[in-house]
C-alpha cells in the first residue's frame, strides 16, 4: 500500500477540514488545522520524501473570491515538486491542460463529469480527448444514503443519482487512470475507517484507487491494508502530525511500506 500525501486549500491557506463541511456562503468550512506554510513547503516535503501520487485540492468554488489565492497556493506546490503531484478542484475541459502545464501529473474531477446527478458522458469525452486517460483522475467521493454509498459533488455538499457499485467502478474506469475516493461521512474525523466502503472497493478489479477518511490510528492503517487486500492505497489529513495530529507521518510511511 502507498502512502498518498495530500496538500488541501481553502481561502487560500492549506488546511484541513471536517469532511461535508464546507459551504459557499462566506467561504466556511469547519477547520480542524491551518497550516503556517504554504503548499510549496509541504510539496517540497513531499518530494524529499520520494512520495508521488499525491494530491492538491483548491477547496473554494472558481469564480469565488478566495479561488485566484487557492490557485496560487496550488501552483507554488506544483513548481515546487513538477511531476509529483495531481490536482483537483474546478476542473474542466477548459482550464484542465494549463494545470498540467504547470505541473501538476494528473487532473482530478468529480462535478464537472457529474451534474444533474448523473454521468455527463459528453463531458466526460471531451477530458479524455483533452488530458488524454492516463492523466486523468475521476474522484469518486461518497456519502452513504439507505443501504447504499453515492457519490457526491459540489464540494461533496450535493448527492447524485449515482451509485458506488463494483458495476460504476468498472465502466468508468475505462475513462481514466486512478480513482480518488474519501468516505466522506468520516472525512476529517479520524475515527475510524468506513469499513463497509473498503470492502466494496477491495472487490472491485479495477484501475489504481486512493480512500481516505477516518484513518486516524497506526491500527486503522493496517486494518485498511487487510480489508483492502493490500489493493488499494491511503491518503490521510488532519490524523497526521503534519497538520496538527498525533499520528506520526513518518510511522505511517513505515506501516505502508511493511
Amino acid at each position: 500500500m502507498q502512502f498518498r500525501p495530500c496538500i488541501d486549500i481553502h481561502n487560500g491557506k492549506v488546511k484541513q477540514i471536517v469532511g461535508g463541511s464546507l459551504l459557499d456562503k462566506g467561504a466556511y468550512a469547519k477547520e480542524n488545522f491551518i497550516s503556517n506554510y504554504g503548499g510549496g513547503y509541504y510539496a517540497s516535503l513531499y518530494k524529499e520524501k520520494g512520495l508521488t501520487g499525491g494530491h492538491i485540492i483548491i477547496l473554494n468554488k472558481m469564480g469565488t473570491s478566495y479561488y485566484e489565492a487557492d490557485v496560487a497556493q496550488a501552483k507554488e506546490a506544483l513548481f515546487s515538486y513538477p511531476g509529483g503531484l495531481m490536482i483537483g478542484g474546478g476542473i474542466n475541459a477548459d482550464n484542465a491542460y494549463a494545470f498540467l502545464e504547470a505541473g501538476a501529473s494528473h487532473v482530478i474531477v468529480t462535478s464537472y463529469v457529474f451534474r444533474d446527478g448523473q454521468v455527463q458522458y459528453d463531458n466526460l469525452n471531451r477530458l479524455v480527448d483533452t488530458v488524454g486517460k492516463e492523466r486523468l483522475v475521476l474522484d469518486l467521493s461518497c456519502r452513504k444514503r439507505g443501504d447504499d454509498y453515492y457519490i457526491v459533488t459540489d464540494r461533496w455538499q450535493k448527492f447524485t443519482r449515482v451509485k458506488l457499485t463494483i458495476e460504476t467502478l468498472k465502466e468508468l474506469s475505462s475513462y481514466c487512470d486512478e480513482f480518488l475516493i474519501h468516505a466522506v461521512d468520516v472525512e476529517g474525523q479520524a475515527r475510524g475507517i468506513e469499513k463497509e466502503l473498503v470492502a466494496l472497493l477491495a472487490k472491485a478489479d479495477v484501475c489504481p484507487i486512493t480512500y481516505a477518511g477516518g484513518v486516524g490510528s497506526l491500527k486503522d492503517v493496517r486494518l485498511l491494508k487487510e480489508l483492502g487486500r493490500d489493493r488499494m492505497d491511503v491518503t490521510i489529513g488532519s490524523a497526521l502530525d503534519l497538520f496538527g495530529g498525533a499520528l506520526s507521518f513518518d510511522e505511517v510511511l513505515k506501516v505502508c511500506a511493511e
